[in-house]
């Protein structure tokens, strides 16, 4: 079966940095898209990264852009996202995507078809 394991959380002071990583097992990983989503507590998830199947593309919601780099690892099946400068808006549930379809729909929960468990960054202020 299809397997996204995410590693990476903790907690962290504002300033400081973080990185996730997501293996995948079970898909056949460079055909997918791959994207970082995050949940904070009484919101929405959203899209934090994306990179699509080649590594080629990137894109970043604009709360992250400078400060956040998504890449992936094809012949690992991994795919990773460094936060640095990070702040304490950044506290969410991160959770590791795979997006078969197009790449710039890639935005919301229902392009994606299968999610990680989730894994917690805290960042204190």
């Amino acid at each position: 079966q299809v397997q996204l394991v995410e590693s990476g959380g903790g907690l962290v002071q504002a300033g400081g940095s973080l990185r996730l990583s997501c293996t995948a097992s079970g898909v056949t990983f460079s055909i997918y898209h791959m994207g970082w989503f995050r949940q904070a507590p009484g919101k929405e998830r959203e899209l934090v990264a994306r990179i699509n199947w080649s590594g080629g593309m990137t894109d970043y919601s604009d709360s992250v852009k400078g400060r956040f780099t998504i890449s992936r690892d094809n012949a690992k099946n991994t795919v990773s996202l460094q936060m640095d400068s990070l702040k304490p808006e950044d506290t969410a549930v991160y959770y590791c995507a795979a997006a078969r379809g197009s790449y710039y729909r890639m935005t919301t929960d229902g392009s994606v078809n299968y999610w990680g468990q989730g894994t917690q960054v805290t960042v204190s202020s």
